[in-house]
């Protein structure tokens, strides 16, 4: 059976790609989310590849893993809480797998408006139960979800047909009820 779960590994500073290869090295199951960005250098721009979130990786393992991770030369320590490595729900993964694969996809639905900032549920999908909040962007519908666990949002192109309002009173902002 496996153990292992996801979670959040911060980096020293600019070594994300750095601590990738160790964990390739050692065997280490990572995601290491790249985006396309265009710098402006005095004499040109040039597009380069940079971390979507500076100064993480997510790794998969098993707790009996923790501390050997984070004794690798460019990992700092676990996202934690209460001394507690923070695991990172699939859906977050595959959600930001979706946005760095398929960053530009939309398809027309005729139906209800959503208001922005309204609370949306994906009810189809890879990322079917993943909860954010609605944005509409340049006529498309923008999912925006938040990894909580780094508190970072990212913006996804889902079509309005694969979400559902949700109208629950008591669901609070933060994604507990």
């Amino acid at each position: 059976m496996d153990n292992r779960k996801w979670y959040a590994l911060y980096t020293r500073s600019k070594a994300e790609k750095k601590l990738a290869l160790e964990l390739q090295h050692a065997g280490i199951e990572h995601f290491l989310p790249l985006v396309l960005r265009l710098r402006q250098w005095s004499d040109r721009k040039k597009k380069v590849e940079e971390p979507l979130f500076r100064s993480y990786i997510f790794v998969k393992i098993e707790s009996r893993d923790f501390w050997m991770i984070q004794n690798l030369p460019n990992a700092m320590r676990l996202v934690s809480f209460g001394g507690n490595p923070v695991e990172v729900p699939l859906q977050e993964i595959l959600a930001i797998k979706h946005y760095i694969n398929d960053p530009e996809t939309e398809e027309e639905a005729e139906m209800a408006a959503l208001t922005e900032g309204q609370l949306v549920r994906v009810k189809t999908g890879p990322m079917e139960g993943l909860i954010g909040r609605m944005v509409h962007y340049q006529n498309k519908f923008r999912l925006v979800v938040m990894i909580e666990t780094i508190g970072q949002s990212i913006r996804l192109n889902i079509a309005r047909t694969r979400v559902e309002e949700i109208n629950d009173p008591d669901f609070t902002n933060n994604g507990h009820h």
